[in-house]
């Protein structure tokens, strides 16, 4: 599909208009014509599982790129934390992904959970609670958590430009992105076990600063992630449900016999696809093309993703998803926050954007569908387990309509709050500005423009650069210009990845 059969957002003028367009696509999304205020809004409290929540606006955990190169956070790393502060939501699910070790950074400016770095961890929480106490009057409601993360495949600790991946089995298509050869090590049991051993230690930190739970991270093809589909492993971490899911059993288990009164949420990629590239018959005059799935008929069924068909890998399967909701249940884990897919191999299904990350493809569909898609998977679960507190994502696409989304999903219990990630960069109140009866700033909307992902990945800070005029700097624009030129070009090689 090409981007110019798509129309814009920004050129839907009211929410009748919008309506009609989800109709006429025959799109299942639901949206308020009216924007109501306070209890009647996403400002409803909510009580769970021993956690008073003070209302359903939540901010996601970003991968950050501007902590020091020793992992403690930056001046530029206290300024997101206090602007999500300033959201006014009362869920802040980590804000951040914090890395358990220096081995698993994703980047090199990544914070990392570490003796040196606590002073500097205590300080966001405190930044984040002062700004919030500003913007709501109180701090009554307020949770704040910590992701806790092991990058896995994706490990680059110590150079933007140099992958250190490590991985739990060969994946027949991801290797060949990373050019890894067929005797490239896999992960041992014993490395597993003091991988686990760090995210103890990480958690027992993220108590001892206060913060009311943590995040075992679980998605978008992260280490987490990559356990749950680790069906071709052998030993104790693989092939089995079981086997699977003992990375998360055994961090559990450890954390609550060292800081029992920890919290534990999850997030949690309900459901993968097949990776996708650029078409490349269709990718020219500086343009990527459409996202095509990578040939699979010579590896079906398909064994390396979770919650997808074997069979058809580009199409969801709920059943394992379902079971490990069940299993959380079990373990006492009430927080469970919603996502699908990965950045790295099939982000319009992850990150629903007209324009695409220059590592990226052109959209293949009406990203519509794709905000569609996770919200409808997000209310079949919720309604499968509605003693969980599930929080959705995928709705910065919506733009001027995202309270009106936001507010139709609460009411109508498609979920329990509303998760907001690239919205909350350019404009963090906009769900508390709508809900106490403020007009949204048009100007400071994100038009998903995927900046905040292009610029990152090559080196530069984490932010909005179309918006935030912070990151309005001629220095900048230069660099993001050319990374831009330079990745289409790198693109349309064959057999490069076509990730960072």
């Amino acid at each position: 599909m090409s981007t110019q059969t798509i129309p814009r957002l920004a050129s839907i003028k009211d929410v009748p208009a919008f309506e009609a367009r989800l109709r006429s696509r025959g799109i299942n999304i639901p949206c308020d014509s009216q924007i109501l205020t306070g209890t009647d809004s996403p400002r409803k409290p909510l009580v769970t599982n021993g956690l008073h929540i003070g209302n359903r606006i939540a901010v996601q955990p970003m991968e950050g790129w501007d902590a020091e190169p020793n992992g403690n956070p930056s001046e530029l790393t206290l300024r997101r934390w206090q602007r999500f502060g300033s959201s006014g939501a009362k869920l802040i699910w980590g804000g951040e992904a914090v890395a358990v070790c220096h081995s698993g950074r994703a980047n090199p400016n990544q914070v990392v959970a570490a003796t040196h770095t606590e002073k500097g961890l205590e300080k966001l929480r405190e930044g984040l609670i002062r700004e919030h106490r500003k913007t709501t009057g109180s701090d009554r409601g307020l949770i704040i958590g910590v992701q806790l993360t092991h990058s896995g495949r994706y490990c680059r600790p110590n150079d933007h430009k140099r992958a250190e991946p490590r991985i739990l089995y060969h994946h027949p298509l991801l290797d060949s992105r990373l050019k890894l050869p067929a005797d490239f090590p896999v992960l041992t049991d014993g490395e597993i076990r003091a991988i686990i051993e760090d995210f103890h230690r990480a958690a027992v930190k993220a108590s001892n600063l206060r913060f009311d739970f943590v995040d075992v991270k679980h998605r978008h093809g992260y280490l987490g992630h990559e356990f749950l589909s680790a069906y071709t492993r052998n030993g104790a971490y693989g092939g089995s449900f079981e086997n699977r899911t003992r990375f998360l059993r055994e961090i559990v288990e450890g954390v609550r016999s060292l800081a029992p009164k920890l919290h534990f949420g999850v997030r949690l990629s309900a459901f993968d696809s097949i990776p996708f590239r650029p078409d490349p018959t269709l990718s020219s005059n500086g343009q990527l093309g459409p996202g095509i799935p990578e040939s699979a008929d010579s590896i079906l069924p398909y064994r390396w993703g979770f919650g997808v068909r074997p069979e058809n890998p580009v199409e969801w399967d709920l059943q394992e998803p379902v079971r490990f909701l069940s299993l959380l249940q079990e373990l006492g884990i009430h927080l469970v926050n919603l996502t699908a897919g990965s950045p790295y191999y099939n982000p319009h299904i992850q990150r629903p954007a007209l324009f695409p990350p220059s590592d990226g493809y052109a959209p293949p569909e009406d990203p519509l569908v794709g905000v569609a898609r996770q919200m409808c998977v997000t209310r079949s679960l919720k309604q499968q387990f509605p003693a969980l507190t599930i929080v959705g994502s995928g709705y910065s696409y919506m733009q001027e309509f995202l309270p009106n989304v936001a507010q139709a999903a609460v009411r109508e219990g498609w979920v329990d709050c509303i998760g907001i990630g690239r919205m909350v960069l350019s404009y963090p109140e906009i769900l508390w500005h709508s809900s106490g009866g403020q007009r949204i700033e048009r100007k400071r909307i994100c038009r998903t423009f995927s900046d905040c992902t292009t610029a990152p990945r090559n080196g530069l800070p984490s932010g909005c650069y179309p918006l935030d005029s912070h990151y309005k700097d001629a220095e900048f624009a230069e660099r993001l210009k050319s990374i831009k030129e330079h990745r289409f070009a790198s693109a349309q090689e064959p057999g490069l990845s076509n990730e960072h």
